[in-house]
């Protein structure tokens, strides 16, 4: 890439997620040539004035996802581009599009299936031959997911113990609220699903994110929704029980992606799922059946009745856009992931992950924070590959060195030695 003004600008950091994000950056990235940008300039100087010291030089940038010639001058200018502007069904192309034009790498926190779907089908030949990284869901959604996974690999591979065969996340322990932002998001989900049938059976299809559908291996049903005794995951979660986790239906495909953008390294009998655990108590079987209803009937009916809701209905009661949970619930939220493979030696491992801070907001301010430093400065540590990537598939051995470095546990543990 030739030289470029900034190393990264941040659009949206006005907004709840970028002012995080915003402050995150301005607290550990140092010499690091950053701008911020967005749609207003007095709220970019508000923004940037609640920062503190180390922002204070920051350039101000106006964009607007609007205007396509404002968001192709941004572009131009920078590295990397980290956006917060979403929901990204309605917003996101047209940075997507800029960004794959000029050859400028690009992150953003969504989880927003379909639209990753259309950034593919649309951009990742364009980025790939102007060079760019367009990287999606660098956030909560869907980087611990990711990153255990890649984790995993790496391990296995290191021990000679073979490919990654069942392999499950579960979400051990969760705390923290929901912003307007993430509850647009969810909103869009269903209202693409609803009103478009392809969608609707595209999200059905375990591998709605594959580079070549035609490639990837037949394994079976890999359902996103699931009632099961933790046992049958791993010894280590006897007596437990696990339903089905929200962000599954998402999560599980940006994995499955990862593992074929990396030419099928996780093994050709990789199966993957998400589960979140419900405890052990005597109310834990009802609680993960329970949450695992209530999970189907969101994707199902939701999915498939959505636009029969009346317009602005759940607009109404839900969190308004650019709001978020306060600094008390961000500060002592926190979340814990482990994810069990086998391998094809029959080896077993765990990759745990966790952080303190609100998984959706204090956390992911962290993550996508890193994501875009690590795009930005870590050059030399980047894979190979260009278009439309994961973060795993772009950045995974820059983030298994940065994220711990940044307070992030993130751990491979042998659990047998055959």
């Amino acid at each position: 890439m030739t030289q470029r003004e900034f190393d990264l600008v941040l659009y949206g950091a006005t907004g709840f997620a970028g002012g995080l994000t915003a402050q995150y950056l301005a607290d550990v990235a140092g010499d690091a040539r950053i701008a911020l940008a967005g749609r207003s300039a007095d709220k970019l100087q508000a923004a940037r004035a609640a920062l503190g010291g180390a922002a204070s030089d920051w350039p101000l940038l106006i964009a607007d996802a609007g205007n396509s010639s404002s968001l192709a001058d941004l572009a131009a200018r920078t590295r990397v581009v980290v956006t917060t502007v979403g929901p990204y069904t309605r917003y996101g192309l047209p940075l997507v599009a800029a960004c794959a034009a000029a050859g400028t790498d690009y992150a953003d926190l969504t989880g927003e299936t379909m639209f990753i779907r259309d950034s593919i089908d649309r951009y990742h030949e364009q980025a790939a031959g102007n060079g760019a990284r367009i990287v999606h869901s660098c956030g909560f959604d869907s980087v611990p997911s990711d990153l255990t996974v890649f984790a995993l690999y790496r391990r296995a591979a290191d021990d000679g113990a073979g490919e990654l065969v069942d392999t499950d996340l579960v979400l051990r322990s969760f705390a923290g609220g929901v912003s307007g932002g993430t509850a647009a998001s969810m909103l869009e989900v269903m209202r693409t699903s609803s009103t478009d049938p392809a969608a609707r059976a595209a999200m059905l299809d375990p591998y709605t994110l594959s580079p070549d559908r035609a490639r990837e291996p037949e394994l079976g049903a890999q359902p996103d929704v699931r009632w099961r005794r933790g046992g049958e995951i791993a010894p280590e979660l006897a007596g437990t029980w696990t339903g089905a986790f929200a962000m599954a239906a998402t999560n599980t495909r940006i994995v499955r992606r990862s593992n074929a953008l990396l030419d099928y390294a996780y093994g050709r009998r990789f199966t993957y799922a998400e589960q979140m655990s419900c405890g052990h108590s005597p109310v834990a079987p009802v609680a993960a059946a329970l949450l695992t209803a209530t999970n189907a009937a969101a994707l199902g009916l939701g999915g498939r009745y959505f636009d029969k809701i009346p317009d602005g209905l759940l607009e109404r009661v839900l969190p308004k856009p650019g709001t978020g949970p306060s600094e008390r619930t961000r500060e002592r939220g926190h979340y814990r992931v482990e994810t069990y493979t086998t391998t094809t030696s029959g080896r077993r491992y765990v990759a745990t992950m966790a952080q303190q801070g609100d998984p959706g907001y204090k956390a992911t301010a962290v993550l996508l924070g890193e994501c875009g430093l690590a795009l930005a400065l870590d050059r030399d540590r980047l894979s190979n590959l260009l278009g439309v990537l994961t973060p795993a598939a772009a950045m995974g051995d820059a983030l298994l060195t940065r994220l711990p470095a940044a307070g992030v546990v993130l751990e491979t543990t042998a659990l047998n030695s055959h």
